[in-house]
């Protein structure tokens, strides 16, 4: 979702700030490492696990669940939460994606930051905050609690840095996310079955669908960047369609061994523009919001939209039994599944947060078992417990089945603004460019290569 949303990772344009519970009782800030030094890890002997035991505490939560299925899990589950444990009172700040990357920032080198964070799993944000000791290591509380047996390595690795931040996908555990996420493709079931066109099964005849699509007057390609982010999940899919897995990993996570001037990353930022060149595209997509662009296809403006699985609710509500989902397809119909995805964004303890011990308690309920069945049944893709999940043949069962498949085969590739501290920037605004005809794909790639081997060689 980052994105967006993760990519969850991904909602501009409006930033709700609700409470869901009482007004925000004044709490004197905790202790914490000096600015710039790596929080200290908590013990194991000294965490507690008994909420009940905690007294009167009231906990600042900060999420970005804003739209209608995240939303509504989120409000189930904090209610579920201040029933079992009265004496916890939450204060729920809820924000959209970007306001909440823009605020966050500030908040965590205050004085008085909230407890309970969702943070981008990012170098430019969970990396940057892990740098400077705003965020609590989490292995102890994953061993009181079991979250190591709960997430298996290849979910949690996403929320691991070392203590100095240097290292993405190892070290301490900052963060435990709910839902998993993979970027793929909607479709409007109704207006392929007019046009008398089955689903694609390979990456050719999706594009020969494209041309088909437009052929009939149709929009083959829903899409809005105004944003500048929402590119990156498309290009990150026409990517991993020619450019190895094992290479968008190294580059997605910021490690020396991988360039971005290749031919294969030429070929697939010249297939990018080709459908520009060939109207694949909504018109004046770079003028349009993400949630306009997915708002209309809502409403039946165009036939495929390319986006993460957090889309589901809301499109499956437009839409009904309409709307369908597939993984990107591959060179063929049997080709291993690559798609980009992992998780939502985790929600991690601040290292000033007063109350973490409490904090944990709130992050293991919403993650828990019980809360995957809450995050299922209002139409979101839990990350764990997945496969044990009961949902009805149609939209769901599709984008379960889907996440299922690109985990069982290894084949969900991170996200490629995780790269450097700045990779969200540089390759939005690139690929803005490159999709207004500004920059060729040469200078795209070059620009994307200084940017990412700038950080890989000072990196260590």
């Amino acid at each position: 979702m980052t994105a967006l949303p993760r990519a969850s990772r991904t909602l501009p344009l409006f930033a709700a700030i609700t409470a869901t519970a009482v007004a925000l009782a004044g709490c004197a800030p905790g202790s914490s490492a000096p600015a710039g030094s790596p929080a200290a890890q908590p013990s194991a002997s000294a965490v507690r696990t008994d909420a009940a035991a905690l007294g009167e505490v009231t906990l600042t939560v900060w999420d970005q669940e804003v739209r209608g299925g995240q939303a509504a899990q989120m409000e189930q589950l904090n209610q579920a939460f201040q029933a079992r444990y009265p004496n916890i009172r939450l204060n729920r700040v809820s924000r959209s994606f970007d306001d909440l990357t823009t605020t966050l920032r500030l908040a965590l080198s205050g004085n008085e930051p909230p407890d309970v964070v969702e943070a981008n799993n990012g170098r430019s944000s969970m990396g940057a905050f892990v740098k400077a000791g705003q965020l609590l290591p989490l292995d102890a509380y994953a061993e009181a609690y079991g979250w190591k047996e709960r997430y298996p390595e290849s979910v949690l690795r996403y929320s691991r840095y070392s203590a100095d931040g240097k290292l993405f996908g190892e070290g301490n555990l900052y963060g435990l996310p709910q839902v998993g996420e993979v970027v793929g493709i909607f479709y409007n079931r109704a207006k392929l079955t007019a046009l008398g066109i089955e689903p694609p099964k390979s990456w050719a005849d999706f594009e020969t669908t494209l041309a088909t699509v437009k052929a009939e007057g149709e929009v083959p390609l829903q899409f809005g960047n105004l944003d500048k982010w929402p590119a990156v999940h498309v290009f990150g899919t026409v990517q991993s369609r020619v450019v190895p897995a094992d290479q968008i990993a190294t580059l997605a996570f910021g490690r020396k061994g991988a360039s971005w001037d290749t031919p294969e990353n030429a070929e697939a930022a010249e297939q990018l523009v080709s459908w520009v060149d060939k109207g694949y595209f909504a018109k004046g997509f770079n003028g349009q919001g993400y949630d306009a662009s997915w708002q209309a296809f809502g409403k039946g403006q165009g036939v495929f939209l390319i986006a993460g699985t957090w889309l589901l609710a809301d499109l499956q509500k437009a839409l009904g039994d309409d709307i369908g989902f597939m993984l990107p397809p591959g060179a063929t119909a049997d080709a291993p599944p690559v798609a980009t995805g992992g998780t939502g964004l985790p929600f991690a303890i601040t290292a000033k947060s007063p109350h973490p011990d409490a904090a944990a308690a709130y992050i293991d309920f919403i993650t828990n078992a019980d809360a995957m069945k809450v995050l299922t049944g209002t139409g979101n893709l839990p990350v764990a417990d997945t496969a044990a999940q009961s949902v009805p043949d149609g939209p769901q069962k599709e984008v379960f089945t889907a996440f299922g498949t690109a985990s069982a085969e290894n084949g969900l590739v991170p996200y490629l603004d995780y790269a450097t501290p700045t990779f969200a920037d540089t390759l939005g605004a690139a690929l803005q460019d490159l999709l207004a005809g500004k920059s060729d794909p040469q200078a795209f790639l070059a620009t994307l290569e200084k940017d990412y081997k700038t950080f890989a060689e000072s990196n260590g």
